[in-house]
């Protein structure tokens, strides 16, 4: 008989409709309550492409979740949004905080308040980095949530290496908080000319997540915030030791030119800090990306309900404990333990 493990759900997904956050919601100091803005969505469109179109999509609303997590045994799940992955491409400033705090309300009441297992992810007002801390501190004081999310696409001109992101990240570590980079939009990256979706779903994560990887690497942000935990969700984790190692190469040739404040190699920041990676569970390349990188660094998560039909999720955990060229121990730790440590749950 295989071995029974507990598993927790690093990044799950909420659905959030308009018409639900409404009730929370309010722009220039007037509640959106009762107004019918029907023909405009909240959040900014990903892109082009209709993001609809299969029949294979699964309902993520809480009863669904709550049988999802009984269907798989998952003890738990931390829920980023749908529509508000592109809460980065919001440009005004006002309705970004409006948004966030009415997002973060609507999903404590709906998702978290209902059962304790659906643990919210907060949205953070990222053009004005002083309402973002004030959200934090509202979403982990005020609504009990672990962690916020950065938009790994963004209109902001500069990355979140950049200083004036440091107040967020002193705040982030202060309250003992985790925050993740997570992907979705394409828009911005240089392949709006792909003529089909399989492009651009193929680079969207990966390159908004590459972008913001070597930023707080290069900017020094693991360096100046070395207890700051920080994920990087929905992309694999193969990709990490080829930057390991691109990085380190960069940082040899030119790390005392344009990063002397470094004081380790880029990959030893990622084997030895509070780095996080969410893996899939069919990638091949694991236990090579466990090697260079460690055990206790990569952790598991569903995507449920994104892209693919109910019953196909329940095949990743038993597929996952079933792999031979992965140890119990290892199996353990990224289906558990990681997680709880990266939500300090322990």
């Amino acid at each position: 008989m295989a071995k029974r493990f507990r598993v927790i759900d690093a990044d799950g997904h909420c659905i959030e409709h308009d018409e639900q956050i409404a009730q929370y919601a309010t722009y220039l100091g007037k509640s959106l309550k009762n107004a019918d803005r029907s023909c405009f969505s909240y959040f900014p469109s990903l892109d082009g492409w209709f993001r609809a179109a299969s029949d294979r999509i699964a309902l993520g609303d809480p009863e669904s979740w709550v049988s999802f997590l009984a269907d798989t045994g998952m003890e738990m799940t931390f829920l980023y949004p749908t529509g508000g992955l592109a809460f980065g491409l919001v440009q005004d400033r006002d309705w970004s905080i409006g948004l966030a705090r009415a997002y973060n309300d609507w999903l404590y009441n709906a998702y978290t308040k209902r059962d304790g297992r659906l643990q919210g992810i907060a949205l953070l007002p990222i053009l004005d980095v002083g309402a973002a801390v004030t959200e934090l501190r509202h979403a982990v004081r005020d609504l009990g949530m672990r962690g916020a999310l950065l938009p790994a696409a963004t209109v902001l001109g500069k990355a979140f290496g950049h200083r004036d992101f440091d107040p967020l990240y002193e705040e982030a570590e202060r309250l003992d908080v985790a925050l993740a980079v997570h992907g979705a939009p394409s828009r911005g990256f240089g392949f709006d000319f792909f003529d089909s979706f399989i492009k651009t779903h193929t680079l969207e994560h990966p390159f908004a997540i590459l972008v913001q990887f070597t930023s707080l690497m290069f900017d020094g942000v693991f360096e100046r915030f070395p207890q700051l935990r920080v994920a990087f969700l929905e992309c694999g984790a193969g990709w990490v030791p080829y930057m390991m190692d691109r990085m380190d190469d960069e940082f040899e040739k030119r790390g005392q030119r344009w990063c002397p404040f470094l004081r380790r190699k880029p990959s030893e920041y990622v084997r030895e800090g509070n780095i996080y990676f969410s893996c899939e569970v069919e990638e091949r390349t694991l236990p090579y990306v466990i090697e260079l990188v460690g055990e206790d660094r990569i952790f598991f998560a569903s995507d449920f309900p994104h892209e693919r039909a109910r019953p196909d999720f329940l095949h990743d955990i038993p597929e996952f404990v079933e792999r031979t060229d992965l140890s119990d121990k290892v199996k353990e730790k990224i289906l558990l333990h990681n997680a709880r440590r990266f939500y300090r749950l322990d």
